[in-house]
């Protein structure tokens, strides 16, 4: 197996500690998707909500990045790291993280 290029699509699956469809829960969306988005290296921000009964995950966010560069530029941005600590640690009740490259076989 073999990575057909370096762009990596990043989704996080989670549940607030707020109840589904609350005014809280449509604040941190909505904040999670401005704050982050307004990241230069962040491509194709996307807020998911989970349909499938084949899970019980409520919410996601997805985006993509043009290299490892870019997606380590943006766990280290300051907008990043203090919406993770001011919101994300006090708001997220679990989460399951994944990164993925294009995969290609050779």
């Amino acid at each position: 197996m073999a990575a057909a290029q370096s762009r990596i699509i990043h989704s996080v699956i989670f549940n607030l500690k707020h109840a589904l469809g609350s005014e809280e829960a449509r604040r941190f969306l909505e904040d999670g998707q401005r704050i982050l988005s307004a990241i230069p290296v962040v491509e194709e921000f996307v807020v998911n909500l989970q349909v499938s009964p084949k899970n019980d995950y409520q919410y996601g966010f997805s985006m993509a990045f043009a290299s490892q560069a870019e997606y380590d530029a943006y766990n280290e941005h300051p907008l990043h790291e203090s919406f993770v600590r001011e919101r994300w640690e006090t708001e997220v009740e679990r989460f399951l993280e994944i990164d993925y490259v294009q995969w290609k076989q050779a």
